[in-house]
């Protein structure tokens, strides 16, 4: 390994290590590449900077400049539009009135509703947020167990990232060139199998530890007929988004306007019944989504400074290099892989994540597969380079969903801590435990049997 790869070696440590330190993702990623750029470069003096000042002309426009990238805002703006018109509550109400009779009922319908909302979201950190506003103090007025109200949340919360859509799918897309389109259709099994998983986690343990769940759910009937009437105009705007991608009908972006105009209406529609949609809660959900677009476009734009560093550096080049050279195992690496994932997701945001760790991994993985245009008969993985990028898309999100709950450091399981400020954490860690060991069986499953993911896009 020559100097430029020890060189970005350090860079790699460095960027981490300012993570950990809690540095802004952005800064973090800007300081690495400039400073790898500057050690690399071969002139001296002031001129080691005129690169980066005639590039950062046009390098913060190029990296968002992207029409691709336009669905982004639009889908963090349906979010915030669902949560301020009070529809992650109706949501919630909905769905309770439709599996609150039986036991732990209320906990499954925190479920379908993270669910539900993680599909106007796509974050599972602001899918916990809002959820566990809205559904923990039912879950607590209703004697759930604080152990299994907290960490059915933290669980749920999770759910964001995958449902689609995903602002981390998008990302995802973009890095390794895949179809957004594909990517979400891919998606669609292994999140209703985590719906599926986590509401059967909820059933057993009403059965084996009836103790720690309610009877049955006290909602009467007037109030469980005002929910199921709120909750269907919510499910045709979420089934018309996702049916709508899933076949191809509408284009990422024209199917998230699709989805502003929806809930714009919806919240004019329910202000009539004193709730919904104000001046106020606009003007919120406006000046909301303009943070958040400008912290992911600033994010996008660090991470463009720091793959120039890292190209120059020739590291992803290498690791490809010793990835098709090494002769170990395919899948043991693809399983270590997964596993540095699910230790980074536990202090990294997820989108930071994708965008450090991808482009590193996924040239890697193309080596040890056999190239770019090898037949699926003679890959490692026994599938082409692009059914390689929907399955390892879909695998890195549930890894790095686990992450997001798994001890010490799980940030969802922190989020719903911050919620329940009475309920100490390690009871948190201790429900999320169940929910975990699923997670690990539902990765096993996309390991084991790769036509959940690929499936439902071969068929679309």
């Amino acid at each position: 390994m020559g100097d430029r790869e020890l060189v970005g070696l350090a860079g790699l440590g460095a960027v981490f290590l300012l993570l950990v330190l809690r540095v802004p993702v952005a800064l973090a990623m800007m300081i690495v590449g400039i400073g790898g750029n500057y050690a690399l470069s071969e002139v001296t003096g002031f001129l080691k900077f005129a690169p980066y000042l005639k590039q950062f002309k046009t390098l913060f426009f190029n990296s968002v400049a992207n029409y691709d990238l336009s669905v982004v805002p639009l889908f963090i703006l349906m979010g915030y539009l669902a949560s301020e018109t009070g529809m992650s509550r109706d949501l919630f109400q909905g769905i309770r009135a439709l599996v609150g009779r039986f036991r732990g009922g209320v906990a499954m319908a925190a479920i379908g509703a993270c669910a539900g909302f993680g599909a106007v979201c796509g974050s599972s950190l602001a899918t916990a947020s809002t959820m566990g506003k809205v559904a923990l103090p039912e879950l607590r007025r209703m004697k759930y167990s604080a152990r299994l109200a907290t960490g059915t949340l933290a669980a749920g919360g999770t759910l964001g990232i995958l449902i689609p859509p995903s602002v981390a799918l998008i990302i995802y897309a973009l890095i390794v060139e895949a179809s957004i389109i594909e990517m979400f259709q891919a998606a669609m099994i292994p999140g209703l199998i985590a719906v599926a998983f986590f509401i059967g986690v909820i059933a057993v343990i009403a059965r084996m530890r009836p103790d720690l769940v309610p009877a049955q759910d006290d909602m009467d009937a007037g109030a469980r007929g005002a929910a199921l009437r709120r909750l269907w105009p919510i499910l045709g705007i979420f089934l018309g988004i996702i049916l709508g991608l899933g076949f191809g009908l509408f284009t990422p972006t024209p199917a998230a306007a699709v989805g502003v105009f929806a809930i714009l209406v919806y919240g004019l529609i329910v202000r009539g019944e004193g709730r919904g949609l104000t001046v106020t809660r606009l003007g919120t959900s406006l000046q909301e989504t303009a943070v958040t677009a400008g912290m992911i476009a600033f994010i996008l734009f660090g991470a463009e400074v720091l793959k120039t560093f890292f190209s120059r550096a020739g590291l992803p080049t290498a690791l490809a290099d010793w990835a098709g050279a090494s002769g170990y195992n395919p899948w043991v690496v693809l399983i270590l892989m997964l596993a540095i994932l699910i230790v980074l997701g536990c202090f990294m945001e997820s989108l930071a994540m994708i965008l450090v760790v991808v482009p590193f991994f996924w040239p890697a993985l193309v080596a040890l597969n056999g190239g770019d245009y090898v037949s699926a008969d003679s890959a490692a993985y026994g599938m082409d380079s692009g059914d390689l990028k929907l399955w390892f898309g879909i695998l890195a999100l549930v890894v790095v969903e686990l992450g997001l709950i798994t001890p010490p450091v799980g940030l969802n399981v922190f989020i719903i801590a911050s919620l329940a400020k009475d309920v100490p954490i390690i009871e948190t860690f201790k429900g999320v435990m169940p929910f975990f060991a699923v997670e690990i069986l539902r990765i096993g499953l996309l390991l084991a049997l790769p036509g959940l993911v690929l499936w439902l896009p071969s068929i679309l």
